[in-house]
């Protein structure tokens, strides 16, 4: 069982754990889904599925969930509703995830180079934290310069790393561009050799991290695409992680056949098939963002059609002009409807990875 290697068995782990629970996932071949989160709402949604399968689970915001964590009505011009959106997840999250009896990974996603102001904020509050609790308030961040030259986003990637390593804190990188749109990135129109990342490149990466710190990943582009698609419009090739753990165990003269950590991302709509040759490759983390915001959608949505006669009014429904709709209209009723839905979603993430069970 994962928890096996863990010191910190339930609620958010970070450093040591992080690490072992991810070289444990490589052994047992499985991934841990990565779910977008933007309220309280999605983050119970998300914990209650991962406590039902019996699966550890990681929690992320993006910059603008973050910002949406802390209202649509604060401004964000110099990332500060985006750090202190973050900031009042993670909090949250840390004071719940350990109800829910399983280990968390508290994680923000993408953090390109004109977002880096809000890394560094959250960054200044992982001090603060550690300086407080002898670790960081997030177990781990991504820094994403892959739209930027590989010298820059390798150079760059390693001067966070620095000031996150005397933490233990997980960093996580990109290299080769995720086509699509996510969260007002849009790479809808790159090169399609942009999607593939090459050996070479994660050879140099991997040496340069691993100098400073063990605590890090990569997300390899592999034809990777954020958004569903229709059936054929994505080429994939897990194959290639496979080269690139190759090539980096003969560049090291190294014994483990999965030297490198490695993360999926745009996994929504992909088949159970590349979900499985990509982990046997040492995937441990795999994103899930616009699969469970549709799924949360249907519960309200179907709730909403279901009982619209009911919910048209406070007063007055199909049973009565004077009956009363507030059991109806309440947010608590139709709110869980969409929880309910992201969950099971969830759940099928937790399968189709192998993280059911692993607790």
């Amino acid at each position: 069982m994962a928890t096996s290697v863990l010191s910190r068995k339930t609620g958010v782990i970070v450093g040591d754990d992080v690490l072992k629970l991810f070289k444990y996932a490589q052994e047992k071949k499985f991934a841990i889904p990565a779910i977008n989160v933007t309220s309280s709402s999605t983050v119970v949604a998300s914990l209650e599925a991962a406590r039902d399968k019996k699966a550890p689970l990681i929690l992320q915001m993006s910059q603008g969930g973050a910002a949406y964590f802390a209202g649509k009505g604060v401004a964000n011009g110099d990332q500060q509703a985006s750090i202190a959106g973050a900031i009042a997840g993670a909090q949250y999250i840390r004071s719940i995830a350990a109800t829910y009896e399983i280990p968390v990974i508290l994680h923000t996603d993408h953090c390109a180079k004109k977002l880096l102001p809000w890394l560094d904020g959250m960054l200044d509050a992982d001090e603060k934290y550690f300086k407080e609790h002898g670790e960081p308030l997030f177990s781990s961040h991504m820094i994403d310069l892959s739209e930027e030259d590989v010298e820059y986003n390798i150079a760059t990637t390693a001067e966070y790393l620095k000031r996150a390593a005397p933490m233990k804190q997980w960093l996580e990188m990109e290299i080769g561009i995720t086509g699509g749109e996510e969260d007002g990135v849009n790479n809808e129109d790159v090169d399609n050799n942009s999607l593939y990342t090459q050996p070479e490149d994660i050879y140099n990466i991997y040496k340069t991290l691993s100098e400073i710190s063990p605590y890090f990943s990569i997300a390899a582009g592999f034809g990777n695409v954020h958004g569903v698609y229709k059936p054929g419009n994505v080429k994939l090739h897990p194959e290639l992680l496979g080269k690139h753990q190759n090539y980096v165990k003969e560049q090291t003269k190294g014994t483990e056949d999965k030297p490198v950590f490695l993360v999926f991302h745009g996994g929504s709509g992909s088949s159970k098939k590349e979900y499985t040759d990509a982990i046997g490759h040492g995937v441990v983390k795999v994103n899930l963002d616009t699969d469970l915001q549709y799924a949360y959608l249907t519960g309200i949505r179907d709730y909403v059609l279901k009982k619209k006669d009911y919910i048209l009014a406070q007063v007055g429904n199909p049973d009565g002009e004077d009956k009363p709709n507030k059991k109806y209209f309440d947010p608590r009723v139709w709110v869980r409807e969409g929880e309910k839905t992201m969950s099971a979603r969830v759940q099928e993430g937790l399968a189709d990875f192998n993280t059911a069970g692993q607790l």
